[in-house]
């Protein structure tokens, strides 16, 4: 299966601004690039390139005054199957854990674990251990809040999604990363592309999409608490403890979105034979 995917990003500074940008894809997906995925800009701007700590492919600009767009777009091979749902998965002794692997134990800015340790305790410690648990804790996060474009709140945290009982993607995600680090199960927070492909078209306009992972079995596994239901197409663009990890893009300065366009779909069987 072949998908097709970019987006066109507006930012308005008052001033050179520089930016940390987060919106190639992961490194991991590369090797299924059928073209280029780079970043335009509508204005001579210089771009260099760094991996971050997590592995993922970055950016970093100084925005002139005055409005910036940012665009890619790009098509990749996608195998069209949906999520695998790992079973059999066991949950490792945290002395077993890989040393890289800790760090997605610990609380982190949206994740306050510290805050819902005795409630996940409390709700999941009965649960069996490995990818049983894992699935409590999505089937609670999904059945838990409510989504809703309106309630969107980039300063609210695990414990506050899971008082307010409403948000968006981030929300479903840090929720139940949250209770997966309190049951001693490493998560992290993943970013990327996920369009309507063998559901429903959703009459809202595209986004970027969030899910996360945890490592089960000696790797890791995509999980969903929004869906919680496997999907076909995801393209992965970045990983880490939390949304402030792989936001898509941090501004040393005044910057207002003021553009943003995704696209996310698959090809049609016809233009891929007729290519």
């Amino acid at each position: 299966m072949k998908i097709r995917a970019g987006f066109h990003l507006g930012y308005e500074c008052t001033q050179p601004t520089p930016m940390l940008l987060v919106l190639n894809i992961h490194p991991s997906r590369r090797a299924d690039l059928l073209s280029d995925q780079t970043l335009t800009f509508d204005r001579p701007i210089e771009a260099w390139s760094y991996t971050d700590v997590f592995g993922n492919a970055c950016s970093r600009i100084v925005a002139p005054p005055g409005l910036t767009t940012i665009s890619t777009e790009f098509e990749i091979y996608d195998s069209g199957q949906p999520d695998i749902v790992p079973d059999d998965a066991v949950q490792h002794a945290i002395n077993d854990l890989p040393d890289d692997v800790l760090v997605f134990l610990l609380g982190s800015r949206y994740c306050d674990t510290d805050r819902l340790a005795d409630f996940a305790w409390a709700r999941f410690s009965s649960t069996p251990l490995g990818w049983a648990r894992v699935q409590a804790i999505c089937d609670f996060v999904h059945d838990h809040i409510t989504f809703d474009y309106l309630k969107a709140d980039v300063l609210r945290t695990a414990h506050g999604g899971f008082t307010d009982k409403a948000g968006v993607c981030r929300d479903f995600a840090h929720l139940a990363i949250a209770l997966c680090r309190c049951m001693n199960i490493p998560a992290r927070y993943c970013t990327g592309y996920l369009g309507d492909i063998g559901v429903p078209i959703d009459p809202n306009p595209m986004d970027f999409s969030a899910w996360f992972e945890v490592f089960l079995g000696g790797h890791w596994h995509t999980v969903d608490a929004r869906h919680n239901t496997p999907r076909i197409g995801r393209i992965l663009m970045g990983t880490g403890r939390d949304a402030t990890d792989v936001a898509m893009s941090t501004a040393f300065g005044p910057a207002t979105l003021s553009r943003f366009e995704v696209i996310t779909e698959e090809v049609p069987q016809e233009a891929v034979k007729a290519d």
